[in-house]
């Protein structure tokens, strides 16, 4: 029977993020992809005025219920950009509407650049540390595991020591793999760091001479499509890294507020075949 994923986060209606990215490449995996939105918002909230949110905790409880009148059941749970008051909420439905093997996917989504995202108060990253307990995969950026360690963030000037030490103290967290990203050990080349507990292994690319907003959501999207198709933890990274650095030089200048992953969603097929 083909696998059932959970993608948990917020709708962006405007800016190429979060469920309107996860969506379209999970189901390009070749994954049924369901969806249980977070919060709704206008636009992200990456250089846009005025934009608009609302906060759908409150309906979490009766969707639950509804899946369990149903009796359907996950697979997989990916969880991105959640609300202060959802933490438990969601523990609850990734325990209570688990398939046996269920898989949990967390990516952090709460802050980069050494500054947390606006919104979240100074104690999210403790909140948010509790659905990274019993996570099988964890995935965050430099900035993410500073705060989930409440420690001071450092995004350059580090070594591998530091980094492993990092990853060591994730793992302390509760989750059983981590996939810290954003690792970089000169200005040439930017990857990841892999870890299942025993060994770190690596995965680099060339670093691209410009950034665009909602990679780090592209990335997490196709590792949890490619874990959920029998990838390793470091072949899924490599090839959410790769579709990623595909994705950047595809997309025009112009184009500030997100990445084009429409362009790369073929190039996710065929790696996947």
């Amino acid at each position: 029977m083909d696998k059932k994923l959970l993608t948990i986060q917020d709708i962006s209606c405007f800016g190429q993020c979060s469920l309107t990215v996860a969506l379209p490449v999970i189901s390009a995996c070749g994954i049924e992809t369901v969806i249980l939105p977070s919060a709704v918002l206008s636009t992200h909230t990456a250089g846009f005025k005025n934009y608009t949110f609302r906060d759908l905790t409150d309906d979490m409880s009766s969707i639950e219920k509804s899946w369990l009148d149903n009796d359907l059941k996950f697979d997989a749970f990916y969880t991105g950009y959640v609300c202060e008051n959802q933490i438990q909420p969601i523990l609850n439905i990734m325990q209570s509407c688990a398939a046996p093997g269920a898989v949990r996917i967390v990516d952090p989504v709460m802050a980069d650049n050494g500054k947390l995202y606006p919104g979240f108060n100074a104690d999210f990253p403790q909140k948010m540390a509790q659905l990274c307990n019993g996570a099988d995969y964890l995935l965050p950026n430099m900035t993410e595991a500073a705060f989930l360690l409440g420690e001071e963030c450092r995004l350059e000037g580090y070594d591998r020591e530091y980094i492993e030490n990092t990853v060591r103290k994730l793992h302390s967290l509760g989750a059983k793999n981590v996939i810290l990203t954003g690792v970089s050990f000169d200005d040439k080349y930017l990857g990841c760091a892999v870890s299942d507990g025993k060994k770190i292994e690596y995965d680099f690319n060339e670093r691209l001479s410009r950034c665009s907003h909602g990679t780090g959501d592209l990335f997490a999207s196709v590792f949890a499509g490619a874990i959920v198709r029998g990838k390793s933890a470091l072949e899924a990274a490599a090839i959410a890294a790769d579709i990623v650095y595909c994705a950047i030089p595809a997309t025009p200048e112009e184009h500030w507020y997100g990445v084009c992953f429409e362009k790369v969603i073929p190039d996710i097929v065929k790696l996947l075949k």
